[in-house]
């Protein structure tokens, strides 16, 4: 059990929720952090970068990422069973080296369905030597995590510096990128991401206060939103108590706001109305108009819609069914905070003639929590839809709503199983347009059914998956072979050790054997 003193404080998560990002600093000895330096520049030069294989490359790395400060942390985002994902990477920056892709503002490639707004992921980027603005940080842009376009000049560039074992934990989705290092110092960062595994029941945090105390230093503000995420990390999602008094000529005032040419004025009013809860429903077909507004004005009027009752819901209902799809995806990010009220609407759009509509229902119903039998039993059903899109994020809602039920694992681990067939003939799909910037993933549904089936599985379920891991473990897709390895590693029962040792010995790997060993 962490102590508290270790966990991160109510102000620092509201800096993560409205910032993105929380700097940290671990107290280790510099002998450590010059071995590993040392070790990692032997690599680089000999072997060239591990990639992926940097932790078991160089496995002195684990010592960081182990100490009471970053597990405080991670657990207080991700929650006490965070769990590392296989994909990590040394970055090297040398003195004047060009910048290439990684020079330009981005998010890093999502690998799962659609971007959640709550912390499922978290990624830190973790410097080994004392860092200064002149060695080139990758910089980060406060307050862009939930943003799928780039904020331009409306956002400020942040450099962070400091002592050896200066970190920087980021909402997975916050924009950042490489700067150039222009001093006369190679510059070494690692970049580790994590994965939340189960939504929260109860703050992970030294929790205190109920509200959130806001403080400024964003592009835009954003109340509806960044209250869903409190609540929904506190294990009090879809609260929608509303936290604003106001009459009849505040609503005309709001009414009359919204409709401003100065887009600063029609996000505040939407956020305003958002707070007002039912009392404001009168606004709610203004509200819907403003999803095709610029990003941060849309994104307070979805949030705000879903505070309205039934008004609000039934207008994010119409827009995923009858909106572009750029305001359909707007409406469903919208109705997470919606509550159970959404059930119905969302339940009724699985049938929807649009697989982008079927699939982003499926989404919004996965962030329902508790979810109930009626809401499980229709994403199965889901399952069978001829759409990949619709069959992965229906998989992808099932871990995420953390079903206990067998027939859950049962459906996900059928899933696996047909993914790893498909892989086999050849028909596995690898590539579409929705995330054509993940074609490094070979196997995208059995992907996301492993990740799923991590999240899902208890010891009790180990008979109806077993067989599908062990066959996992030997998918031609890296990161299915991962979350299988990780699934039975947690499961821990004997059958999944039996399998887990016959896995271990043809794939232990010497670190002494290199292209520079002779032999």
């Amino acid at each position: 059990m962490l102590n508290c003193e270790c966990l991160l404080t109510d102000e620092q998560i509201i800096q993560f929720i409205t910032k993105g990002y929380v700097v940290l600093h671990n107290e280790l000895p510099d002998q450590l952090y010059a071995a590993v330096r040392d070790k990692i520049n032997v690599v680089l030069h000999e072997e060239g970068n591990p990639g992926n294989n940097i932790l078991p490359r160089v496995p002195e790395i684990q010592q960081f990422f182990e100490t009471p400060v970053v597990k405080g942390a991670l657990t207080s985002v991700l929650g006490p069973d965070y769990y590392m994902h296989p994909h990590r990477h040394c970055h090297y920056n040398q003195p004047g080296d060009p910048l290439p892709g990684g020079g330009q503002w981005h998010k890093d490639g999502y690998w799962s369905s659609m971007r959640s707004h709550r912390p499922w992921w978290a990624m830190i980027f973790y410097y080994m030597q004392d860092i200064t603005e002149e060695m080139g940080p990758t910089a980060i842009m406060p307050g862009t995590a939930y943003y799928e376009k780039f904020v331009g000049d409306q956002g400020k560039t942040l450099l962070p510096t400091g002592k050896a074992g200066t970190m920087v934990l980021v909402h997975f989705d916050l924009w950042h990128k490489a700067s150039l290092n222009v001093s006369d110092m190679d510059r070494y960062m690692l970049k580790f991401q994590f994965v939340r595994l189960h939504a929260p029941e109860s703050p992970s945090w030294n929790h205190q206060e109920k509200e959130m105390s806001l403080t400024g230093g964003t592009p835009y503000v954003h109340l509806n939103l960044w209250r869903d995420v409190w609540n929904w990390m506190r294990g009090e999602p879809g609260q929608g108590i509303p936290t604003a008094t106001g009459g009849k000529a505040q609503i005309e005032q709001l009414a009359e706001d919204l409709k401003s040419e100065d887009e600063t004025v029609r996000a505040r009013a939407a956020d305003q109305a958002g707070l007002l809860g039912e009392k404001a429903a009168s606004l709610a077909p203004e509200l819907a108009r403003m999803l095709n507004d610029r990003e941060p004005v849309a994104l307070n009027a979805g949030y705000a819609l879903g505070q309205l009752g039934s008004a609000g819901i039934d207008e994010l209902i119409r827009l995923i069914s009858e909106g572009a799809t750029q305001i359909a995806e707007r409406a469903a990010y919208g109705l997470q905070g919606a509550g159970a009220g959404a059930v119905p609407g969302l339940l009724a759009l699985l049938k929807h003639a649009n697989e982008k509509r079927r699939a982003l229902a499926a989404f919004a119903l996965g962030a329902m929590v508790p979810s109930t039998h009626e809401v499980s039993s229709a994403l199965i059903a889901c399952l069978q839809d001829p759409s990949d899109w619709v069959r992965r994020n229906a998989v992808e809602a099932l871990g995420m709503m953390g079903s206990e039920a067998g027939d859950v694992c049962q459906a996900l681990a059928n899933v696996l199983e047909q993914s790893l067939l498909q892989e086999g003939s050849g028909t596995v799909e690898t590539d579409d347009t929705d995330f054509s910037q993940q074609s490094y993933i070979l196997n995208k549904m059995g992907y996301t059914a492993a990740l799923s089936l991590l999240r899902t599985a208890k010891a009790p379920d180990v008979p109806l998956i077993i067989h599908s891991l062990e066959q996992a473990l030997h998918s031609k897709d890296r990161y299915v072979r991962a979350y299988a390895f990780e699934t039975l590693t947690h499961l821990r029962t004997p059958e999944a050790i039996d399998v887990l040792i016959r896995y271990y010995r043809p794939a232990r790997w010497c670190p002494d054997t290199t292209k520079a060993s002779t032999f």
